[in-house]
């Protein structure tokens, strides 16, 4: 059900409470039954439905500062408190109402402090309570927020300051059920400078007229996580009839360029997978330091400026956050243990997306560098962090950001496909994405529904395929499909051409895949000598492409390759991608020599990365700053 969510009357409310207590399929687990061990708050009790923001950004003090009005359905009817999840928010004050116009102030007490999940906000509530008001201010330090000065910016003209809330980031700038089996609906008025534009997940204005003040609605009901926010010189471009780029002016034509014919992506996606259940299908080109490759927000997907090859080599990460739309905004992951349900189907839906658009060679060699990548991430990861349905109690939930829910569970859905079929394979996939629409589910009870669909109608293939193996053991199946590419046999040929002595390679008309599995194929023993030899070819060190620069950094590192070290500082002091940085510190920090250079680059860049990258490579350096 989605509730319009604005000012619910309290019989709607309960109306609602019977619905969440009911919805529950007869073979799965009832949702409201599953405790998110990385949420403080009290679920089972009160579930928040709603969500008000009035927010204002002061970029002198690097922190948001006003109210979160949170509509609330009592799962207990004789519950007496509403407990949310913070991380270093002052709370000014708490207010209660029965109907959302008149709020009377109320006790509330923060609990202790948890370094991994951040302190519970206890409201105290009366027996009619529907509405909670927090007033409150986050912390400069906020761990889901980035506060970038102008020459942190790709246009080094105004500040800029965006969200990042996955995994459990959401806390630290709205007082919130942060646990993803909860889902809201919400509407926010930002205000800003007034030389400067806000954007939100859902419903934006094309024309991004600088006003001070800017309003938003998502009234799909989506968990704590995906809601985000930017603040800065934002300008807009239209690509298509519901498609556009958000950014800095400075990067708006190039990122224009790159991604024409999103509408056609967004098409693609919907024959294979069924209706977009979203208004539109907009892309917001981040600053430099942003710590992922792309992260899914409804209808505002946030994109790294790293994909802007010039050859449109890198719209996999485009069509893996437009799949999110099906897999993970529409049917999420109720705990982070169950992530691979977000990922794993994610990455299958890219590569099916990919190959309608730009044919099976483009899909293969993704999938083969894939697997690939999976091995040689796998080599260096304990067991218990090799098992798609991963335990992470008492972790944090982003340990669990490795490959192996994205590359591991594509190879367990394409293992799904080969032994059922693909037609029947995308009837299940229609079928599981109309049923749990707008819904957090389990691992549980997405493999019930598999059995139902799948198995049990085909029983004897059903028989053969190793489910619990796959699920709860270490490690890649025997029996796991093994994707090749007619392109990457040019790429071997030509690596053994190499190795054998001969520098005449045709390479002119190589992808950055085929660059990529050139560098993967060379040996782990390749010393200086040999890396100069490669430079001297084909200019890596001076590469445009962050993709390939990267892996070639990394490759520098490992065989001390000095004349690329130059490359490597300026690469980590203005991009604060973790997929690129993090790999390049911890090889760096294997001797003695090569970790005092990367204490020297990060001191420098450690204020332009994003807390999340921060946090990260502080472990790498074994820091506690």
């Amino acid at each position: 059900m989605t509730l319009c969510w604005r000012r619910t009357p309290a019989a709607v409310v309960l109306i609602f409470a019977a619905a969440l207590v009911g919805c529950s399929h007869p073979e799965q687990p009832n949702m409201l039954a599953v405790k998110d061990v990385h949420s403080l708050s009290n679920t089972q009790e009160v579930r928040v439905t709603t969500l008000e923001l009035d927010l204002r950004a002061h970029f002198d003090l690097k922190t948001l500062s006003g109210t979160a009005i949170l509509g609330i359905t009592p799962i207990n009817p004789n519950a007496e408190v509403l407990v949310l999840d913070t991380r270093k928010l002052d709370i000014d004050k708490a207010e209660i109402s029965e109907t959302g116009k008149r709020f009377a102030e109320t006790k509330f007490e923060l609990g202790k402090q948890d370094p991994i999940l951040g302190t519970p906000l206890t409201v105290h509530l009366e027996p009619a309570t529907r509405f909670v008001k927090i007033t409150y201010s986050t912390n400069k330090s906020a761990s889901g927020l980035q506060w970038l000065d102008p020459e942190q910016t790709a246009g080094k003209k105004q500040p800029f300051v965006y969200s990042q809330s996955q995994a459990i980031h959401a806390r630290s700038w709205i007082p919130i059920q942060d646990s993803p089996a909860v889902r809201i609906s919400y509407t926010a008025r930002i205000r800003t400078p007034n030389e400067l534009v806000a954007v939100m997940s859902g419903t934006n204005n094309q024309g991004v007229r600088k006003t001070g003040s800017y309003s938003f609605e998502l009234s799909n009901p989506v968990p704590a996580y995906l809601i985000s926010l930017a603040v800065g010189d934002i300008g807009f471009t239209s690509l298509g009839r519901r498609t556009g780029i958000y950014g800095e002016p400075s990067i708006l034509d190039k990122a224009a360029n790159e991604f024409q014919g999103l509408d056609k992506m967004v098409d693609a996606a919907e024959d294979l997978f069924g209706p977009y259940r979203w208004k539109r299908y907009d892309l917001l080109m981040m600053p430099p330091s942003f710590p992922y490759g792309g992260m899914e927000n409804p209808e505002l997907t946030f994109a790294t400026p790293t994909i802007l090859a010039g050859d449109r080599s890198l719209v996999s990460l485009i069509c893996h956050e437009l799949a999110h739309s099906w897999s993970g905004n529409l049917v999420t992951n109720a705990t982070w243990s169950d992530f691979w349900l977000n990922e794993g189907y994610t990455v299958y839906l890219e590569r099916r997306i990919l190959e309608q658009l730009y044919g099976k060679d483009r899909a293969e060699m993704e999938a083969a560098l894939g697997r690939q990548e999976l091995e040689r991430e796998m080599a260096e990861l304990p067991a218990r962090d090799q098992v798609l349905h991963i335990d992470l109690a008492g972790r944090d939930p982003d340990d669990g950001t490795t490959l192996v829910p994205y590359e591991k569970g594509y190879l367990f859905l394409l293992s799904l496909e080969r032994t059922f079929g693909r037609e029947r394979f995308d009837q299940y996939l229609r079928a599981y994405f109309d049923k749990y629409s707008f819904q957090s589910i389990t691992t549980d009870a997405a493999m019930a529904y598999l059995k139902e669909t799948l198995f049990e109608q085909q029983p004897e293939k059903a028989k053969a395929f190793p489910l619990d193996e796959w699920l709860n053991h270490p490690g890649i199946p025997a029996s796991a499909p093994r994707v090749r590419s007619k392109l990457f046999d040019t790429v071997d040929a030509a690596v053994k051409t190499w190795l054998g002595g001969s520098s005449d390679l045709q390479t002119g008309s190589w992808c950055t895949q085929q660059w990529l599995r050139f560098l993967h194929q060379m040996p782990g023993t390749i010393d200086s000598a040999g890396m100069k030899r490669i430079d001297d070819a084909f200019q890596l060190t001076k590469s445009g492409n962050d993709e390939i620069l990267a892996e070639w950094l990394l490759m520098a590192e490992r065989a001390h390759y000095e004349p690329a070290y130059p490359r490597t500082a300026s690469f980590l002091e203005t991009v604060g991608r973790n997929k690129y940085i993090k790999p390049i510190y911890e090889e760096m920090v294997k001797t003695p020599a090569g970790k005092a250079r990367a204490l020297k680059i990060y001191h420098t860049a450690r204020p332009g990365y994003h807390p999340i990258a921060q946090t990260a490579i502080d472990k790498v350096l074994k820091l506690s700053l």
